[in-house]
């Protein structure tokens, strides 16, 4: 923030040298950059503030800095004696088609304005912080922005067609003349400004040439507004213009304080121009936001500074940057937050400020630092023990990066969702955050082919976010566990069999997570599914569920992915939300009694459909309510041509046991009779011999 020694004394009743101001500011945690004398007595001053503290890029924000770091009170402006005429009537309209994008939107006409030169003592205030002096309406403009921080801009009302003002999006291909010159092409996601046929002014940017102030005006609309900072900080980036005002609304500006603003600003430019005021103003938008109340503990302030500090102390340091605060219960403090501060909304918040205000050089310092260590949280030790089952499998740990180019975006990204892009030139190639892990461990796959490290059985996993928008633009965020493995066998081919077994070794890697962190007894759910993003293959592919969860997907790469990844070799890929997993840590143990006889084993191998699934078998076994059954394995599948096109053989093992006795062989079998009858009337087996 430049700043004028001079123009920031203009606030405050006793003034303070360019030393003190420095000191004050400083200390308050508004380091100055830059110090230089100015001819005629005056100092500049460079304040950097933080982005947080929007209320301070103006000259009665820093005085009011110094009045409560010194004992000094802040002096506000008074506004000079003007003429007021006619209400508006009929000679200009108002309409917002989105309070959200324009919380507040104001306007005034100053009639019979003369625009020339400024006096001297304005010119002299802007050229102190770099300012060009243009003419007496628009320095005042830019003038009050510099004292107060809300921006402000003018327009001739004799250039407005149908003299309306209109807050909009920008129509798709609509051009705009700024008033640097640039002829611009306007984004349908740009807010305007506009009369009755086009765009005016780029919302919070920039103003319009068309519309602009020129010695031959003579009526003056005058606005003071407020936009959605995001809407702005996009606009500006989009076209590459950056401005004070902008700079001021991507930090917030409160509608709150609007009216004393603008009425300093029109008291002003009709007191310099000669003209008349309108007697009213037009306001539009969504209704004004409540200042925050918040309670602060006065004892929690005293433990979090490290320093006793008494209540009414506290309170007195609050006072001092216009907060209200009132005492409730004992030790307790209610304080209503002023508009301008925007970022006290937490008691922390509070706290931080009577830090500040108390001094940080008051604050002890410790010879030791005590430290309570706390055990890691159980989620946390979820995570871990998730990653040691992986590696036990064989699986290597991966850090991608976070960023992918648009076109592997697109293929990665979730159905129903939008890609998340950055507007940064260092990231032209890679400018969308990745929607998916798996690129990237693809991306390490390729990296492993190139350097011939693998001879065909590389296993990989990463614990990261994957990003992504909404339909309606809301973002969001999920942590996931992405795995990659080949399928097994040797060369660039692979057989259905080979890629099947690289499928059920991917199941059998998302089961051993889900029983390390839920214990031997959680289940889980394996069916057919969709493809949630083109880099699945869309025949093979399936989810993952717990309860009603569902927890994630795996399957092949579908080919595309693996030619735009370059890879020989397929894979199997797995993605899971981890919130789910790491919410089941501990595992539930639970212990039997060894058994005391052994148990009778029976491979059952059944012919079935190739579309017939393996839940499916597993149903016909639970229904088949066995006596004795103890488990049900996998065992195995063929295919050959004796079993006939569209057949294959499924091998499952079933394990007997009594806890009383051994069981013989004409007590088991009966039972496998039950299972091949209801196999057969259920999904079509034939048990082969």
């Amino acid at each position: 923030m430049d700043t004028s020694l001079a123009w920031l004394n203009d606030y405050l009743d006793r003034p303070v040298t360019a030393d003190e101001a420095d000191h004050l500011l400083t200390r308050s945690g508004f380091p100055i950059e830059e110090h230089r004398d100015l001819p005629g007595g005056d100092s500049f001053l460079d304040v950097e503030v933080t982005s947080n503290r929007g209320d301070c890029l103006n000259h009665i924000g820093l005085a009011r800095e110094c009045a409560a770091g010194s004992g000094r009170t802040l002096v506000m402006p008074a506004d000079p004696e003007h003429r007021v005429g006619a209400a508006i009537g009929g000679d200009l309209t108002l309409e917002i088609r989105d309070a959200e994008t324009c919380p507040r939107f104001t306007a005034r006409l100053i009639r019979g304005v003369k625009v020339g030169p400024s006096p001297d003592w304005l010119v002299q205030r802007l050229e102190a912080v770099g300012q060009r002096s243009i003419n007496n309406v628009v320095d005042v403009t830019n003038f009050v922005m510099l004292e107060t921080g809300h921006p402000c801009h003018v327009f001739d009302l004799g250039k407005l067609r149908g003299r309306s003002l209109i807050v909009r999006n920008a129509r798709k291909g609509e051009k705009l003349t700024t008033l640097d010159g640039q002829a611009r092409e306007l984004h349908e996601t740009d807010v305007v400004v506009a009369d009755s046929e086009g765009a005016t002014s780029l919302a919070g940017v920039i103003g319009g040439a068309d519309s602009e102030v020129s010695d031959d005006t003579t009526t003056v609309v005058f606005e003071m507004a407020t936009w959605h900072p995001v809407r702005v900080r996009t606009s500006g980036r989009r076209h590459k213009v950056s401005t004070d005002a902008a700079y001021r609304f991507e930090r917030g500006v409160s509608p709150l304080g609007i009216d004393a603003a603008a009425e300093r600003a029109v008291a002003l430019i009709a007191a310099l121009g000669g003209g008349e005021a309108s007697a009213d103003s037009l306001d539009a938008g969504g209704p004004p936001p409540e200042r925050p109340v918040v309670e602060l503990r006065t004892d929690r302030c005293s433990r979090m500074i490290g320093l006793e500090i008494s209540t009414q102390e506290q309170a007195e340091l609050l006072s001092k940057l216009e907060m209200d605060v009132s005492e409730v219960g004992e030790g307790t403090l209610r304080c209503t937050v002023p508009h301008f501060r925007g970022d006290l909304t937490r008691e922390i918040d509070l706290i931080e400020e009577v830090a500040r205000l108390k001094g940080l050089d008051a604050v002890p310092i410790m010879s030791k630092l005590p430290v309570t260590p706390h055990a890691p949280r159980p989620a946390d030790r979820g995570e871990q023990e998730l990653a040691r089952a992986l590696c036990g499998l064989g699986f290597y740990e991966t850090v991608t990066f976070s960023f992918v180019s648009p076109e592997v975006g697109e293929q990665f990204l979730p159905n129903g969702a939008r890609t998340v892009a950055v507007d940064d030139d260092r990231r032209k190639a890679e400018p969308t955050l990745r929607p998916s892990v798996l690129p990237g461990l693809m991306g390490c796959r390729k990296g492993n082919q190139d350097a011939r490290s693998t001879d065909g059985g590389l296993r990989l996993f990463e614990f990261a976010s994957a990003f992504a928008q909404t339909e309606s633009g809301e973002s969001t965020e999920r942590r996931v566990a992405a795995l990659l493995a080949d399928v097994p066998g040797s060369g660039p081919k692979r057989s259905d069999d080979e890629r099947a077994e690289g499928v059920r070794l991917m199941r059998g890697a998302i089961e051993a997570m889900v029983k390390a962190v839920g214990g031997t007894e959680a289940e889980l759910a394996v069916e057919p599914a969709a493809a949630p993003h083109a880099g699945f293959d869309a025949d093979v592919c399936g989810q993952f569920r717990l309860g009603p969860v569902v927890l994630g997907h795996f399957g092949l790469a579908s080919s595309e992915a693996l030619k735009r990844f370059d890879l020989e070799v397929p894979v199997v890929l797995a993605e899971v939300d981890l919130a789910p997993l790491r919410a089941m840590y501990p595992p539930r143990a639970i212990t039997h009694a060894l058994p005391a006889y052994p148990p009778a084993d029976r491979d059952v191998s059944l012919v079935v459909d190739e579309s017939v699934r393996y839940a499916e078998i597993e149903s016909v076994v639970a229904a088949s309510e066995l006596e004795g059954l103890e488990s049900v394995a996998f065992g195995g599948i063929y295919r050959g041509k004796q079993l006939g096109s569209g057949k294959k053989s499924v091998t499952i093992r079933l394990r007997f046991r009594d806890d009383s006795r051994t069981l013989r062989r004409e007590e088991v079998e009966p039972r496998l009779g039950r299972l091949y009858e209801a196999a057969k009337a259920e999904i079509g087996a034939e048990v082969r011999a």
